[in-house]
């Protein structure tokens, strides 16, 4: 991440599991923000011992004009068998902080996913009325619904379509296992701040060599 925390305007929380299940999903919905020229942030950007975790998080909650919360691992724990309440009350902390906080707090908004349509009523009805919507457990239709809420909520033209999105997101993962070799990085323990490096880095290369074919493009058709 830069040493420069992003301004609000483009900050985008992710409040979300981090378990290897869904770290796919995590993957393509932090890809999709970079692609679409926002920030992503999360509490895993900082590794700070010292400091306290939820004091952390209120503070990134603070600080982005946007934020996604997926309910889709609210569930008994095969362990414990207990539910997991991390993400519920993470989204109620950015909820409080949008009706409670200041005129630019005010501003926020926000994106709630769950792997399907109406589970949550079973386990956070006060939500309900919320325009929730279900990935299925898919990277892709992940993408997707992150690319279009940002199109809509965002009104930025500059917003690439999700099929472009989901193609470089393929490209990308297809050689990310050499990229971490040429790094020195072990794909199977990538630090979320080593995995947004990587894809800035391999999204000014993809963009820079595709204007390039785009000009050569356009120079022989003139000249043809």
């Amino acid at each position: 991440m830069p040493s420069v925390h992003p301004r609000f305007a483009n900050s985008v929380f992710i409040n979300c599991p981090f378990d290897a299940e869904y770290w796919s999903i995590f993957e393509a919905i932090v890809f999709g923000i970079l692609d679409c020229g926002f920030v992503p942030r999360c509490a895993l950007e900082e590794a700070d011992s010292g400091a306290f975790r939820l004091s952390k998080i209120q503070e990134i909650i603070r600080a982005s004009k946007y934020t996604i919360h997926d309910l889709s691992r609210v569930e008994l724990s095969g362990d414990t068998r207990l539910p997991r309440f991390n993400m519920p009350f993470e989204l109620g902390l950015d909820i409080g902080c949008r009706v409670y906080g200041s005129n630019q707090a005010r501003k926020k908004k926000c994106l709630v996913l769950d792997s399907d349509p109406y589970r949550y009523k079973s386990f956070l009805s006060d939500i309900s009325g919320q325009d929730i919507r279900s990935h299925h457990n898919s990277p892709a239709i992940a993408i997707n619904l992150v690319r279009h809420w940002l199109r809509v909520v965002t009104k930025r033209e500059s917003i690439p379509g999700p099929i472009a999105i989901n193609e470089r997101f393929a490209r990308f993962t297809s050689g990310l296992p050499v990229l971490c070799d040429e790094s020195s990085l072990d794909r199977d323990d990538l630090q979320f701040v080593e995995f947004v490096a990587l894809v800035e880095a391999w999204l000014r290369v993809d963009k820079q060599v595709s204007s390039r074919r785009e000009i050569l493009g356009h120079g022989t058709r003139k000249g043809s």
